[in-house]
């Protein structure tokens, strides 16, 4: 069996380690873990992983955040993955810090790739894996505060945080949504 894996986030050095990118940050780790390399490819960079005789494809969007979509829909269609075994990861404002919140389907809570998306699939009914930010910024900051680098604090506390994702992207495809969600959907 095969998923699909997308971090989100923005190409370019100036969003790496970027609040937006933490996406990438957790395929980015994944891969380095299992000796993995990026390809670039066409909409992204690519790598496969297997895990517990489960094939996982992660790809990094090259499209900009705002036209994830058009990735996540080439990919699907070019490599058959069904919409049940579609993982994307994301930050999320509404999170507390550190929080991992994996759900079936969903809005796309204001978050521009999630709602492109939703556009070009024509509906919101995949898994995503909602990474918490935080929300430490004043009212129209909001765009600063996502595409900031980590505070020195946040970026030591990420490690245990993208690890514990990781290991949530591989209970999706070993033992399910259902029970990945009861497992990692804690404010721990």
């Amino acid at each position: 069996m095969s998923f699909l894996v997308v971090g989100l986030g923005n190409i370019g050095p100036e969003y790496a380690h970027t609040r937006h990118n933490i996406g990438f940050d957790v395929v980015d780790a994944w891969a380095k873990a299992a000796g993995a390399a990026f390809s670039t490819v066409r909409y992204g960079a690519i790598t496969e992983l297997k895990y517990k005789a489960k094939r996982f494809m992660l790809l990094k969007p090259s499209t900009y955040m705002n036209l994830s979509g058009k990735a996540v829909n080439y990919w699907m269609q070019a490599e058959r993955f069904t919409i049940e075994n579609l993982l994307i990861i994301v930050d999320d404002l509404a999170l507390p810090f550190g929080t991992l919140r994996i759900r079936k389907q969903g809005s796309d809570g204001g978050h521009n790739g999630l709602k492109n998306i939703n556009e070009l699939l024509g509906h919101s009914n995949y898994a995503r894996l909602r990474i918490g930010i935080g929300n430490d910024f004043n009212r129209g900051q909001q765009i600063d505060f996502v595409l900031n680098e980590w505070t020195d604090e946040e970026q030591k506390a990420l490690p245990p945080i993208i690890s514990k994702a990781i290991d949530a992207v591989k209970s999706f495809g070993t033992t399910g949504i259902e029970r990945t969600m009861t497992i990692f959907n804690t404010n721990s």
